[in-house]
């Protein structure tokens, strides 16, 4: 049932982002010459080795071994005799502050249209009006380039988060790789206890996907994470 799932959640995973996301959208490029399952063992590792013998990485390494249990590959229990080495990595930056206007039609001057002969036309108002000088009934005021009322017109500001996790898959006898795969996410939160499950879920979503493809998939997540 849960590979059926994760089927029906690629299959819609380009809706995801095209209206309200109600989950945790996430950007997934994978490239792929995985073995159809038959007796291959695999071990995570960390990718960066300051996360070895973590607690942290440890729960994340978990995720992922049982996503690779429920393909059918086995988890070797030493990491020395497995024949396939997977290696984890995360990371999310420090973030930077986005600017939201939730009436873009209303205050944001490129959103206006009908511009002629110096005049604009706003699409909710009957004023017309220039860049400073206001044309139409002395009823009130629409907004212009450069209006000192502009800001605090319910505009406001966040701490956007971008974070990423990578999983690399190579062959233990000759290093070749057989995946290599990259979820990326936006967010508002930069708690990688948050953001690592839901990469690892969309990671795994449809895995190990199509050679080469980059898709977007939108899964069940914190609503701390979501944007």
């Amino acid at each position: 049932m849960r590979k059926f799932l994760k089927a029906t959640a690629a299959s819609v995973a380009l809706l995801g982002l095209a209206g309200c996301a109600t989950g945790f959208p996430a950007q997934v490029s994978r490239y792929q010459a995985m073995p159809a399952p038959n007796g291959e063992t695999f071990a995570v590792v960390p990718m960066n080795e300051a996360d070895a013998g973590g607690l942290e990485f440890s729960r994340y390494a978990e995720m992922v071994a049982a996503e690779l249990r429920e393909e059918g590959y086995t988890q070797a229990a030493d990491p020395a005799a497995a024949s396939m080495i997977v290696s984890l990595g995360y990371r999310v930056d420090d973030g930077r502050e986005r600017i939201v206007d939730p009436y873009p039609g209303l205050y944001d001057p490129r959103f206006r249209f009908g511009v002629a002969f110096g005049r604009a036309y706003h699409p909710f108002y009957p004023y017309r009006y220039a860049r400073h000088r206001y044309y139409g009934p002395r009823l009130g005021f629409a907004w212009g380039w450069d209006d000192p009322f502009w800001y605090g017109r319910g505009i406001r500001s966040y701490t956007e988060y971008r974070s990423v996790l990578e999983l690399d898959i190579r062959r233990a006898e000759d290093n070749q790789a057989v995946f290599e795969g990259t979820a990326k996410a936006r967010s508002r939160t930069d708690e990688l206890g948050t953001l690592v499950p839901n990469l690892i879920e969309a990671m795994f979503t449809d895995f190990p996907g199509r050679n080469g493809e980059t898709v977007k998939i939108t899964v069940r997540g914190d609503e701390d994470a979501r944007r």
